[in-house]
């Protein structure tokens, strides 16, 4: 079966990702503080504004002010010209202490049960497959290196009439579940306004197209679209008003599996919306690099205030020789799936967010992050090789 399948990727200055990125940045700061901290920060932006509000508990002290401006800066937010800039902006903070009653179960002392419960209810899904190096889906990954590269060569002063907003949109052709060659490509980018639509296109496709692109998968039919309104200057928190966790999709896998519905960012990790995320990944990953499947997919679910997940399921597509009870058992037996196992297996109270807000938190071959490592695969095959079950 031949089809079409279209993933998205948005850059470190859409106004959404402004936002995944002032959330993180108050969460690293904080863990770099007091790895114990608990964090949950939103954020807003419009027009020369930024709203940041939530529940923070920590022996640290956040400089609202300070991380807010310094991200925009960092971004390339720095003229008025932008509809919002670094230094003249209005912050405004309503953070205040995090629920006693979410405290209590999560808490080891307090609750119900026993243990680091996990911070709130929910599912999350882990995913790795063999369509690309970094065992993600072609598309996504096609779509942050798009707007990844866009970046470069705007803070690079390559392309000086670039402006940080941008987005791209890959849409690959599939046999079955292997990628057979890229269909579209189209890349809107704000840029400043005495620039010609004909000089942003040809630049984009001399640029930013053949750095990215796998030669193996373009042909002569290869359709592009670069800024196909004609025009895109009126962009980031002036042309859309941003939130904190608007791009789930963006931040996991683009659509090619589900989402189990929890944002990320401005999340401490007892947060299992983010943490058991992270360790599904891991999870597939290892599994994927194992030999199990060319193809893996895995569903935890957890109960808040209790610390041992309530489900797992695990799809390997019909491409596997190990059965569904077999895989689950190895799981089980190798990988700590409380909230507290996953934080002390991937390390997850240090200051390493802020640079996953943007440009996707899974497949990051340019990052050392703890959930894309593969120091378990041994172990998973020498636990199936002996057939453990449920």
């Amino acid at each position: 079966m031949t089809y079409l399948f279209t993933s998205e990727s948005v850059s470190e200055g859409h106004p959404d990702k402004i936002c995944d990125q002032i959330s993180d940045s108050l969460l690293d700061e904080a863990l770099r503080q007091d790895p114990t901290s608990r964090v949950a920060v939103e954020c807003f932006t419009t027009t020369g504004l930024v709203i940041v509000g939530g529940e923070v508990s920590t022996k640290g002290w956040l400089d609202v002010q300070k991380i807010t401006r310094n991200t925009l800066r960092e971004i390339g937010y720095t003229k008025s010209d932008y509809g919002i800039a670094a230094d003249d902006c209005s912050v405004l903070s309503t953070i205040h202490e995090q629920s006693s009653d979410i405290a209590m179960g999560v808490n080891k002392s307090s609750g119900l049960h026993k243990g680091l419960g996990a911070g709130d209810q929910g599912i999350m899904f882990g995913h790795a497959c063999t369509q690309t190096d970094v065992l993600m889906p072609l598309p996504i990954h096609l779509s942050h290196k798009l707007v990844k590269r866009l970046s470069d060569v705007r803070k690079s002063n390559h392309l000086t009439y670039l402006r940080p907003d941008s987005k791209s949109q890959v849409t690959v052709e599939y046999e079955g579940r292997t990628p057979k060659r890229i269909h579209t490509v189209l890349i809107s980018t704000q840029h400043d306004p005495d620039v010609s639509h004909a000089q942003i296109e040809k630049d984009i496709k001399e640029h930013v197209l053949p750095s990215v692109l796998p030669e193996h998968l373009v042909d002569d039919n290869l359709i592009v679209y670069v800024n196909p309104t004609g025009r895109f200057v009126i962009g980031g928190p002036h042309g859309d008003a941003g939130l904190t966790g608007r791009k789930i999709i963006v931040d996991t896998y683009g659509g090619w599996c589900p989402h189990g519905g929890g944002a990320f960012s401005g999340k401490d990790s007892t947060k299992v919306d983010r943490s058991a995320a992270y360790m599904s990944r891991y999870i597939a990953k290892n599994m994927v690099s194992a030999g199990i499947s060319n193809e893996l997919l895995i569903q935890l679910s957890y109960a808040i205030g209790v610390s041992e997940p309530i489900s797992i399921y695990v799809d390997t597509f019909g491409d596997t020789t190990y059965s569904n009870e077999s895989i689950i058992g190895a799981i089980r037996k190798i990988f700590d799936l409380t909230p507290e196992g996953i934080i002390q297996t991937l390390s997850l109270q240090q200051p390493i967010f802020k640079q996953v807000s943007a440009y996707g938190h899974f497949g990051r071959d340019d990052l050392n992050l703890p959930w894309e490592q593969l120091n378990k695969v041994e172990d998973i095959k020498s636990c199936l090789k002996k057939k453990v079950v449920l």
